[in-house]
């Protein structure tokens, strides 16, 4: 129960995380607001390992927070590519999916089986995650170029899922160190690849939430790893476009499509589900 718990705190954090990205990258290059982003977190971190550490990591828990933030964040990349080449209505439903799809197999294979109820409402998310992300139709088409970054992205997050479960639950809150060194190993090479990150004052406040959503998200996700099967948490901690088109219905007044709101209904429905599994 807290493993699903946590992995729908993951989803929340990660949500409001895109949603204060994506604002703030109104003002400014969404790399400025990336690498920005993953420096801001790195107080908080500091702070949450003060208060909780009471033992030293291995340096095993630290490589899969590494390996798990470096794989987040290239995939984080990935997607940044497919959707300069791209329509977001083709990228956004074949990422999210495939970020919610990797777990659910990868766990099914070599993690504990789930009840039949929580692998129902695993596969229901995977189906509401399509529907959120899901855009009016536009005349872009689906290149193998773009078919092939849009699953490559999807793929880098799911593996973040994937890399930190054999993390030790005696672990505490140190691979997130490691996930940090990862992501912003990706930071500074977008950085490199688009010149000197600039912001103005909002669009800068914008990414240091994001960036302290983010180490949430990733601490939620920590625990719903140790506690809750991967086939399970993963699908769940990916309904985060849920939080994010609710932000943007009750912060911008954005309108909900029906293809939307079906979806919040089997967001809904996902989360009775796993609970009851």
């Amino acid at each position: 129960m807290l493993g699903e718990i946590a992995a729908s705190g993951t989803a929340l954090a990660w949500g409001a995380a895109d949603f204060c990205g994506g604002k703030g990258s109104r003002g400014a290059g969404a790399r400025a607001v990336v690498v920005v982003s993953q420096l801001a977190g790195v107080p908080l971190l500091v702070g949450a390992l003060w208060l909780t550490a009471d033992t030293w990591p291995s340096a095993a828990d630290v490589g899969w927070g590494f390996l798990a933030g470096l794989s987040g964040g290239v995939g984080l990349l990935l997607l940044y590519r497919a959707l300069a080449a791209g329509a977001m209505s083709l990228v956004a439903p074949i990422t999210g999916v495939t970020a919610a799809a990797l777990p659910l197999v990868l766990g099914l294979v070599v993690d504990r089986t789930p009840g039949a109820l929580a692998v129902v409402g695993a596969v229901v998310a995977v189906v509401a995650i399509a529907l959120v992300s899901a855009m009016p139709a536009t005349r872009s088409r689906l290149s193998g170029p773009l078919l092939g970054l849009s699953l490559a992205s999807g793929l880098g997050y799911g593996l973040f899922y994937a890399l930190l479960e054999p993390v030790g639950e005696d672990a505490g809150l140190w691979p997130l160190v490691g996930i940090r060194v990862g992501t912003l190993v990706t930071a500074v090479v977008l950085a490199l690849r688009g010149g000197s990150p600039r912001l103005t004052a909002p669009a800068a406040r914008w990414a240091v939430g994001a960036g302290v959503l983010d180490v949430i998200a990733n601490a939620c996700f920590l625990v719903a790893s140790h506690d809750g099967a991967l086939s399970v948490v993963g699908p769940i901690a990916s309904l985060y476009p849920v939080c994010t088109v609710l932000l943007a219905v009750a912060v911008d007044q954005e309108v909900l499509r029906p293809p939307q709101f079906a979806a919040l209904g089997l967001a809904a429905a996902a989360l009775v589900l796993t609970h009851l599994g």
